[in-house]
């Protein structure tokens, strides 16, 4: 019964997610797609402007299976309210627990693209803040 909870909510995610489409100031941007199977997501997300360490909004845009479009949904609701140092520590192992259904090796890497996506927006930043350019 509760696999057919979180099933129900992937498709939610996936159909009607508040979370798709483009921000209109964007801090932090990044695309990233699964060459094994064609999904793409490109994951943006606004800064605090009070608080630039702090995520304001975060939505997301792409193609691909529903775990893959899904997941990238539920990261987008999460991140919203959290630090940037929080949203980098986040383990894959908790991408997959908010996914709540158990994901094969190939699923896995559908689960996941998004929470790549944001860590490579994350990491770009902090390496432009550390050489004054991207790279």
């Amino acid at each position: 019964m509760e696999d057919l909870f979180y099933r129900e909510e992937l498709l939610d995610h996936y159909d009607s997610s508040p979370y798709r489409g483009r921000l209109d100031v964007v801090d932090l941007d990044a695309d990233l797609d699964n060459p094994l199977c064609g999904d793409q997501i490109h994951f943006e997300v606004a800064l605090d402007p009070e608080d630039p360490e702090r995520i304001a909004l975060a939505r997301f845009e792409g193609k691909g299976c529903v775990i893959s479009q899904a997941a990238a949904s539920i990261l987008a609701e999460q991140i919203e309210g959290q630090t940037l140092e929080d949203a980098r520590a986040l383990a894959p192992d908790r991408m997959i627990e908010w996914i709540g259904i158990p994901l094969t090796p190939a699923r896995r890497k559908c689960g996941l693209l998004a929470l790549r996506a944001l860590h490579r927006a994350i990491d770009t930043r902090a390496n432009v803040s550390k050489t004054g350019t991207a790279g």
